[in-house]
Protein backbone atom coordinates (compact mmCIF):
# COMPACT_ATOMS: atom_id res chain seq x y z
CA UNK A 1 0.00 0.00 0.00
CA UNK A 2 1.48 3.35 -0.92
CA UNK A 3 1.21 6.57 1.10
CA UNK A 4 -1.26 8.11 -1.38
CA UNK A 5 -3.73 5.24 -0.93
CA UNK A 6 -3.32 5.32 2.87
CA UNK A 7 -3.91 9.10 2.94
CA UNK A 8 -7.06 8.75 0.79
CA UNK A 9 -8.39 5.99 3.06
CA UNK A 10 -7.83 8.09 6.18
CA UNK A 11 -9.47 11.10 4.51
CA UNK A 12 -12.56 9.07 3.54
CA UNK A 13 -12.87 7.62 7.05
CA UNK A 14 -12.55 11.06 8.64
CA UNK A 15 -15.24 12.45 6.32
CA UNK A 16 -17.54 9.54 7.21
CA UNK A 17 -17.09 10.18 10.95
CA UNK A 18 -17.93 13.88 10.48
CA UNK A 19 -21.06 13.06 8.46
CA UNK A 20 -22.27 10.43 10.95
CA UNK A 21 -21.66 12.76 13.90
CA UNK A 22 -23.62 15.57 12.24
CA UNK A 23 -26.74 13.42 11.71
CA UNK A 24 -26.66 11.62 15.05
CA UNK A 25 -29.72 12.19 17.29
CA UNK A 26 -27.29 12.47 20.20
CA UNK A 27 -25.94 15.63 18.62
CA UNK A 28 -27.87 17.78 21.12
CA UNK A 29 -25.60 20.38 22.69
CA UNK A 30 -26.49 20.64 26.39
CA UNK A 31 -26.34 23.90 28.26
CA UNK A 32 -23.16 23.90 30.34
CA UNK A 33 -23.94 23.24 33.98
CA UNK A 34 -21.61 23.31 36.97
CA UNK A 35 -22.77 19.85 38.06
CA UNK A 36 -25.54 17.55 36.96
CA UNK A 37 -27.27 17.34 40.33
CA UNK A 38 -25.90 19.92 42.72
CA UNK A 39 -24.83 22.73 40.42
CA UNK A 40 -26.01 26.25 40.90
CA UNK A 41 -26.10 29.27 38.65
CA UNK A 42 -27.61 32.72 38.52
CA UNK A 43 -30.33 33.29 35.93
CA UNK A 44 -32.19 36.51 35.20
CA UNK A 45 -35.97 36.81 34.83
CA UNK A 46 -38.08 39.96 34.85
CA UNK A 47 -35.09 42.04 35.91
CA UNK A 48 -34.44 39.79 38.90
CA UNK A 49 -31.40 37.61 39.58
CA UNK A 50 -32.40 34.15 40.78
CA UNK A 51 -29.96 31.57 42.12
CA UNK A 52 -31.10 28.20 40.83
CA UNK A 53 -30.09 24.66 41.63
CA UNK A 54 -29.56 22.89 38.32
CA UNK A 55 -30.84 19.34 37.80
CA UNK A 56 -30.37 17.35 34.63
CA UNK A 57 -30.33 13.67 35.57
CA UNK A 58 -33.49 11.55 35.77
CA UNK A 59 -32.94 10.86 39.47
CA UNK A 60 -32.44 14.52 40.35
CA UNK A 61 -35.45 15.55 38.25
CA UNK A 62 -37.66 12.99 40.01
CA UNK A 63 -36.64 14.31 43.43
CA UNK A 64 -36.79 17.99 42.48
CA UNK A 65 -37.79 20.15 45.46
CA UNK A 66 -39.63 17.37 47.28
CA UNK A 67 -38.84 17.13 50.95
CA UNK A 68 -37.44 20.66 51.16
CA UNK A 69 -39.15 23.08 53.51
CA UNK A 70 -39.15 26.06 51.17
CA UNK A 71 -37.38 28.39 48.78
CA UNK A 72 -35.99 31.83 49.56
CA UNK A 73 -37.24 34.73 47.45
CA UNK A 74 -34.16 34.68 45.26
CA UNK A 75 -33.99 30.90 44.79
CA UNK A 76 -35.34 28.36 42.34
CA UNK A 77 -34.67 25.07 40.60
CA UNK A 78 -33.89 24.70 36.89
CA UNK A 79 -34.63 21.35 35.23
CA UNK A 80 -32.67 20.73 32.03
CA UNK A 81 -33.80 18.26 29.39
CA UNK A 82 -32.03 17.17 26.20
CA UNK A 83 -35.07 17.50 23.95
CA UNK A 84 -38.15 19.71 23.71
CA UNK A 85 -41.27 17.96 25.03
CA UNK A 86 -44.33 18.48 27.21
CA UNK A 87 -42.76 17.55 30.56
CA UNK A 88 -45.32 16.97 33.30
CA UNK A 89 -44.69 18.02 36.92
CA UNK A 90 -46.49 17.05 40.11
CA UNK A 91 -46.33 18.07 43.75
CA UNK A 92 -45.43 14.66 45.25
CA UNK A 93 -43.79 15.10 48.67
CA UNK A 94 -43.80 18.90 48.28
CA UNK A 95 -44.19 20.96 51.44
CA UNK A 96 -44.81 24.41 49.92
CA UNK A 97 -46.44 25.96 46.83
CA UNK A 98 -44.41 27.00 43.78
CA UNK A 99 -44.66 28.74 40.42
CA UNK A 100 -43.75 26.44 37.50
CA UNK A 101 -42.48 27.93 34.23
CA UNK A 102 -41.79 25.90 31.09
CA UNK A 103 -39.11 27.43 28.86
CA UNK A 104 -38.16 26.91 25.23
CA UNK A 105 -34.61 26.05 24.18
CA UNK A 106 -34.06 29.80 23.73
CA UNK A 107 -35.29 30.54 27.27
CA UNK A 108 -38.72 31.91 26.30
CA UNK A 109 -41.58 31.21 28.74
CA UNK A 110 -43.96 28.96 26.77
CA UNK A 111 -46.32 28.10 29.63
CA UNK A 112 -46.66 28.51 33.39
CA UNK A 113 -48.73 27.60 36.43
CA UNK A 114 -48.77 29.92 39.41
CA UNK A 115 -48.95 29.07 43.11
CA UNK A 116 -49.30 25.33 42.59
CA UNK A 117 -50.15 23.85 45.99
CA UNK A 118 -48.91 20.55 47.45
CA UNK A 119 -52.61 19.74 47.92
CA UNK A 120 -52.92 19.31 44.12
CA UNK A 121 -51.02 15.99 44.22
CA UNK A 122 -51.52 13.61 42.36
CA UNK A 123 -52.48 16.04 39.57
CA UNK A 124 -49.82 16.39 36.87
CA UNK A 125 -49.25 19.82 35.33
CA UNK A 126 -48.25 19.71 31.67
CA UNK A 127 -47.50 22.66 29.37
CA UNK A 128 -49.45 23.46 26.22
CA UNK A 129 -46.20 23.59 24.19
CA UNK A 130 -42.99 21.61 24.28
CA UNK A 131 -40.20 22.95 26.47
CA UNK A 132 -36.49 22.31 27.01
CA UNK A 133 -36.31 23.70 30.56
CA UNK A 134 -38.62 23.91 33.55
CA UNK A 135 -38.09 26.57 36.20
CA UNK A 136 -39.58 26.24 39.67
CA UNK A 137 -39.76 29.39 41.79
CA UNK A 138 -41.31 30.37 45.09
CA UNK A 139 -45.07 30.86 44.79
CA UNK A 140 -45.94 34.40 43.81
CA UNK A 141 -42.73 35.21 41.89
CA UNK A 142 -44.49 35.34 38.50
CA UNK A 143 -47.26 37.58 39.79
CA UNK A 144 -44.95 39.84 41.82
CA UNK A 145 -42.67 40.41 38.82
CA UNK A 146 -45.36 40.45 36.12
CA UNK A 147 -43.94 37.40 34.31
CA UNK A 148 -45.91 36.48 31.22
CA UNK A 149 -45.84 33.82 28.52
CA UNK A 150 -43.38 35.06 25.89
CA UNK A 151 -40.95 36.61 28.38
CA UNK A 152 -37.32 35.51 28.17
CA UNK A 153 -35.15 34.05 30.89
CA UNK A 154 -31.42 34.72 30.65
CA UNK A 155 -30.13 31.25 31.38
Amino acid sequence: MNWKHTFQTVLVLAAAVVIIASISPHNVIPVPVPSAETGARIIRLAGQDVRVSVVSTPEARTKGLSGRTGLARGEGMLFIFNLDAKYGFWMKDMLFPIDILWLSSEGRVVDMRESVSPATYPAVFTPNLGARYVLELFAGFASAHNVKIGDFVDL
